[in-house]
């Protein structure tokens, strides 16, 4: 199928803004930031199911719900507000009234976002000294203000036509460690010009997120923070997209693909990670089945070992298979490793060890798993667990 979307450098769509700087949460890195749209635009969000949900994911999804609505989201890193009671909402909330107050907007239409050490109150002398220094710039610091052990920013951006309008979406995101959504993942953020109603991207955003940002797991922890939002400010000129319109499946292959990357970037740089993991099953009872079997070996411990150890170990696979619900052919399961056959009929395969040993040693390792007991299809993306996972994690308090 041809691809109608177009991958470009990291940018953001017509009519936002953005900045980031060093508030003082963290010892030198940028701490704080915002997003900003020249006009309220449509918006859409997926949170954690973690119960002890954050007081900034709480009242953001409030938020949003009120008219599926934003025109600005602030948010800072080293600081999660969370389990901090009645006086951490009554700081998210003013967190919130100081972003708004600054940028001339109603706090109905002013997202909140906070990611890092959960249980300690916000400094909110610091987080108001960091959102007077914010300003309104094409500046792309606020990729980096919310990374907290990441190691590097993580962007994307793609244009495509809609309606005959040039439009772009471009999504940055955090995480790193404690990843195991059952929702979204960590924070992420999604910014497009495009013209679309909020309920129906709501219902866009909630699709997408099974298949790219629900399928990633690093250490089998879901964060009380986990958050994803999306802003439309239809400011591209594009009559608003229906689900008949034309060029709706563009638009929801785009969202999908700028998802679906920023999820294996996270997986790629979770904590002390070496090797990303791609596993893709065919062949399964349902689709639903496929993704389960898929983010189950993805999420082993004894698999992400073997994989660090670059140990070809394939009864590691079997076992996470195994111990899904997925309705199985227990004498018909095949696995390829890089595209070499390493378990066929459920039984060693002949290649040579030391044939499977070698792809192991590269970065990017790709376990395909065929079920042959169905037409679903599931895919999943994970990291190696190194020692260095240990180490981080700690010393992260501290």
């Amino acid at each position: 199928m041809e691809t109608k979307y177009t991958e470009i450098p990291f940018t953001w769509p017509q009519g936002f803004k953005a900045d980031g700087v060093h508030a003082g949460l963290r010892k030198e890195k940028l701490d704080m930031g915002w997003l900003y749209s020249e006009q309220p635009a449509a918006a859409a969000g997926v949170y954690t199911t973690n119960q002890f949900q954050a007081a900034p994911t709480k009242l953001t999804k409030q938020t949003i719900n009120l008219q599926h609505q934003l025109q600005a989201v602030v948010l800072n890193s080293a600081n999660a507000n969370s389990c901090t009671g009645a006086q951490g909402e009554q700081d998210a909330v003013q967190m919130q009234k100081l972003a708004a107050t600054k940028l001339g907007l109603s706090t109905d239409l002013v997202g909140v976002a906070s990611t890092g050490i959960i249980g300690e109150l916000l400094p909110m002398d610091v987080i108001a000294a960091g959102i007077d220094q914010l300003q309104l710039t094409d500046n792309t610091k606020v990729t980096e203000a919310v990374l907290t052990t990441d190691t590097h920013a993580k962007t994307v951006a793609v244009t495509c036509q809609i309606d005959g309008k040039k439009i772009t979406i471009s999504g940055f995101c955090k995480g790193s460690g404690m990843i195991h959504p059952n929702m979204a993942t960590m924070l992420g953020f999604v910014t497009t010009d495009a013209a679309i109603s909020g309920t129906l991207l709501q219902k866009l955003l909630s699709q997408a997120t099974d298949t790219t940002f629900n399928q990633i797991t690093v250490d089998g922890d879901t964060s009380t923070n986990d958050m994803v939002t999306v802003l439309a400010n239809g400011v591209a000129g594009n009559t608003p997209l229906t689900e008949t319109s034309a060029d709706y499946a563009t638009f929801a292959t785009a969202l999908t693909y700028i998802l679906g990357e920023l999820a294996k970037k996270i997986a790629a740089d979770g904590e002390g990670a070496t090797k990303l993991v791609a596993v893709t099953v065919n062949g399964a009872w349902s689709d639903l089945e496929g993704q389960q079997v898929a983010k189950a070996i993805v999420g082993s411990n004894l698999v992400k070992a073997a994989i660090y150890g670059e140990d070809p170990n394939w009864g590691r696979i079997m076992v996470a298979i195994g111990q899904t619900d997925a309705h199985l052919a227990l004498d018909a399961v095949d696995v390829t490793l890089n595209e070499l056959p390493m378990i066929q009929a459920s039984h060693a395969a002949t290649t040579d060890v030391s044939k499977l040993e070698a792809p192991l040693a590269g970065t990017v390792i790709n376990v395909a798993v065929e079920l042959h007991n169905g037409t679903g299809h599931g895919q999943a993306w994970g990291c190696d667990l190194t020692y260095d996972y240990v180490k981080i994690n700690a010393t992260y308090h501290s």
